[in-house]
């Protein structure tokens, strides 16, 4: 009496439908997890390729919220639906105690062939199933987009209630901080070098910095006299390592104009075309006739702006001043390209110092001047360079005070101590991780 029912018409049609339902679920689960996992980034690349699947998958995805919505309806009404019609068939076979094996054989067969099969697939294929299911999931999207509106409205008052707000442009600001964490956890898998990394992650930087976190400060600069005779400048120049040089009269305040080497030598050479130079012409020379206009910014600009400017300009020297006009110190577009390829040394720099040296005992002994970035990117430590631009500077910041000789301090999880003092000025730390 039992096997009748098994073999009537309807059993089997209902099975087929559950079936189908199933292949849809899985087909809806398969394409959520693909949509959402797809790098955009590939996806834009395949798309400029001539792909248009990935144009497709690409267009969908920008609405993420409409997109979710409309794919968890599709897979919840499928689901319910095959459950439904598994208890009815059930039912009918084996009588009202078939709802909880109905329930049961649904759940499994919807957790293995509509969840974990398709989703597995789609984490494995992510671009490539998203540029397949895209067209089908897009009429999915528009279909049910009046339900899917009304959901939104609904769930965006329900959360405002919370004071939560919902941002569609979210993803956008946050391709810089994917980006950043990529980078971060490939360097910590072994995926990604060091210096790959920190280059990366400089030319990022380079919008979040200004040009007073990277400058040489004005203590540092070498400037020359535009009153000294010229004999005397030609010297200078001779004897300095830098091509460019600042000119100041009077005061080193009062920057006149830049000089640049060449431009002295060629001077010089025009006018030795008689052979000779004279006393009186090298007396009479005016240094300012083969200066350049010196080339002042605020101290405030972004790095990004700055180097843009210098490209422009077609110059990449100059002089850093605050918001009253004091110069505050000089920036080229070497300290700028620093910032993302590291230290660019040239034959005048294998004479200079190290800024850090290990000890025997395994602390290091930094100069003072050292910006913090550097000695972050150095060693992959975490010192905060929000108050302060150098090592120095953050001692003195932490200490609240100007620190002794010998003096000792901990923070940040490292200990610092003052080996080298002149003056107010910090020249030597040794630090220690604790």
């Amino acid at each position: 009496m039992m096997d009748a029912p098994l073999f009537d018409t309807s059993f089997w049609i209902t099975s087929a439908v559950i079936c189908v339902l199933l292949v849809m679920s899985g087909f809806f689960s398969g394409s959520e997890t693909a949509l959402t996992a797809a790098s955009r980034g590939k996806l834009r690349n395949s798309a400029d390729k001539g792909s248009k699947g990935a144009q497709r998958a690409l267009d969908i995805t920008e609405d993420s919220e409409r997109l979710i919505g409309s794919v968890l309806l599709g897979n919840n009404v499928v689901n319910i639906v095959a459950t439904s019609l598994a208890t009815a068939v059930l039912t009918k076979v084996f009588g009202p105690s078939a709802v909880a094996l109905a329930s049961l054989i649904m759940t499994f067969l919807i957790l293995i062939f509509a969840e974990v099969l398709p989703k597995t697939y789609a984490i494995t294929n992510p671009e490539k199933m998203s540029s397949f299911v895209a067209r089908p999931i897009g009429l999915v999207v528009i279909v049910f987009a009046p339900i899917v509106s009304a959901v939104r409205l609904l769930v965006r008052g329900v959360l405002g209630l919370f004071g939560v707000k919902i941002d569609p442009d979210s993803h956008i600001l946050a391709v810089r901080e994917e980006i950043v964490g990529a980078l971060q956890l490939g360097h910590s898998e072994g995926l990604v070098e060091k210096e790959d990394r920190d280059r990366i992650l400089g030319a990022l930087d380079l919008d979040e910095r200004a040009v007073e976190e990277v400058m040489l400060h004005r203590s540092g600069i070498e400037m020359i006299d535009a009153d000294l005779p010229p004999a005397e400048i030609l010297q200078l120049c001779l004897d300095n390592n830098h091509t460019r040089l600042p000119l100041y009269r009077g005061s080193q305040e009062n920057i006149v104009g830049i000089l640049h080497a060449k431009d002295l030598l060629r001077a010089m050479n025009k006018m030795m075309d008689d052979g000779v130079v004279t006393s009186t012409e090298l007396r009479d020379f005016d240094i300012l006739t083969v200066a350049m206009e010196p080339y002042f910014v605020p101290e405030t600009t972004t790095l990004n702006d700055q180097m843009r400017q210098f490209l422009k300009r077609k110059t990449h020297f100059a002089l850093v001043v605050d918001e009253y006009g004091s110069l505050q110190g000089l920036i080229t577009l070497e300290d700028i390209l620093e910032e993302i390829v590291g230290e660019i040394a040239d034959e005048f720099d294998d004479d200079e110092e190290e800024q850090i040296e290990t000890t025997a005992d395994g602390a290091y002994l930094v100069d003072g001047s050292m910006t913090i970035r550097d000695l972050n990117r150095a060693h992959d430590w975490q010192l905060p360079d929000d108050e302060a631009n150098t090592i120095a500077g953050l001692v003195i910041h932490e200490a609240q005070m100007i620190p002794i000789e010998g003096q000792v301090f901990s923070f940040h999880g490292f200990r610092f101590e003052v080996v080298e003092k002149a003056e107010n000025r910090i020249n030597q730390i040794k630090i220690r991780r604790l």
